[in-house]
């Protein structure tokens, strides 16, 4: 099933329980983001890239009062490859074989986005968030 057929029904079933409707779209092509984002405007208050877990610096409110963002970020070690231990990605890449993920430490970072919307759900206004430790 198309997601753009269940975020139809999702997002009709969420207006009717509150007006702000925010949808996390976890997609690995960003055309296929940019497209729900405009599928969805005017219809919610937010549609959110996730997948990639780099943050994209295209974060604005669409016309009809969605605020859209490719890809919020990752939240997790940045000195790494998308969280991974970077000499196990490379092994991975230069042999081809499989390797155990473990997760990279330090140079952790927040990324995120902060939305204002009104009463009625439409946004005002997004931000890209970056906060570094």
């Amino acid at each position: 099933m198309s997601p753009f057929a269940v975020a139809e029904d999702i997002v009709r079933e969420a207006h009717e329980q509150a007006p702000i409707v925010v949808v996390d779209f976890h997609a690995e092509a960003t055309s296929e983001k940019v497209a729900m984002g405009r599928f969805l405007e005017g219809r919610v208050t937010a549609v959110v890239g996730t997948h990639t877990h780099v943050q994209t610096s295209d974060a604005h409110v669409l016309r009809g009062g969605t605020a859209y963002i490719t890809d919020a970020g990752m939240t997790g070690p940045h000195d790494s490859v998308i969280g991974v231990r970077t000499e196990l990605i490379l092994r991975r890449f230069t042999t081809q074989m499989p390797v155990r993920f473990e997760p990279a430490e330090g140079g952790v970072r927040m990324e995120g986005v902060l939305i204002e919307c009104g009463a009625d759900g439409r946004a005002t206004s997004i931000e890209a968030l970056r906060i570094e430790e």
